[in-house]
């Protein structure tokens, strides 16, 4: 299958976890990526994954000027995308008494403003009848205890979603999000979890999950590239959930 021959995609985000696992997923049918991240292990890790001739940005998306600097970096590289897969972004978990300005800036200026301000800065690089996406989470929909800012910010990812898929079909681009739920990634050992937590919480999540287990990034990449290629032509505005079925229980 080559459903991304001549295809340019850049994906935030895409150095780890499910980011990595489309960019690779990509590649394999044909396409060339461009991928951003921070931690330069994860940096280190996309360019050892991908070929020679992809980009391995850092940029950080908590950084208001940076979505410019990637803009111009695309410009000068790449010229023109194909599909762009805004994925860069992170989770926290809190109580609603420990809610700080600092911890609701900061979680809000990668989730939200980071793909805001990418958007305004990429979108005149998208070629008519791109495809674009947006990670949103099974989050806002299953109302954790501790999760109402995380969840809050990913709610604001699909209304950014359906919003732009009205402003850009007169180009017939598309844009829509993927909703994962409990992925195999590096998201628990971020979040600070010890194996024993993190066994503790796959224990769990067999509890609350119809297929009976966690999903894995390369089962999110599916997804992804059904949805970023020309397969989903007709797809605009909407939201796929990859979540074993936990929000339809």
């Amino acid at each position: 299958m080559a459903r991304f021959e001549g295809k340019r995609v850049l994906i935030t985000g895409g150095t780890s976890g499910i980011g990595l696992a489309t960019a690779k997923r990509i590649v394999d049918e044909g396409g060339e990526v461009a991928v951003t991240g921070v931690s330069q292990d994860h940096l280190d890790e996309a360019g050892k994954a991908l070929p020679s001739g992809s980009l391995v940005l850092r940029n950080d998306a908590s950084d208001p000027k940076a979505a410019q600097d990637l803009a111009d970096k695309v410009q000068d590289q790449i010229e023109t995308l194909d599909a762009l897969y805004l994925n860069a972004g992170y989770g926290k978990f809190w109580p609603v008494t420990d809610t700080t300005t600092e911890a609701f800036d900061d979680i809000m200026n990668v989730n939200v403003r980071g793909p805001a301000l990418q958007m305004s800065k990429l979108k005149p690089l998208l070629a008519d009848n791109a495809a674009v996406l947006l990670t949103s989470s099974v989050a806002p929909y299953l109302g954790q205890p501790d999760g109402a800012v995380y969840g809050a910010t990913k709610a604001a990812c699909l209304a950014l979603a359906r919003s732009w898929s009205q402003d850009m079909a007169d180009r017939g681009i598309r844009v829509n999000s993927v909703a994962p739920g409990p992925i195999e990634t590096n998201f628990m050992s971020d979040l600070g979890f010890s194996e024993e937590e993190a066994e503790e919480f796959k224990e769990k999540v067999k509890n609350q999950v119809p297929l009976g287990r966690m999903g894995t990034s390369e089962e999110v990449a599916a997804v992804c590239c059904f949805l970023l290629s020309d397969d989903a032509a007709y797809v605009s505005g909407s939201e796929y959930f990859v979540d074993g079925g936990m929000t339809k229980r």
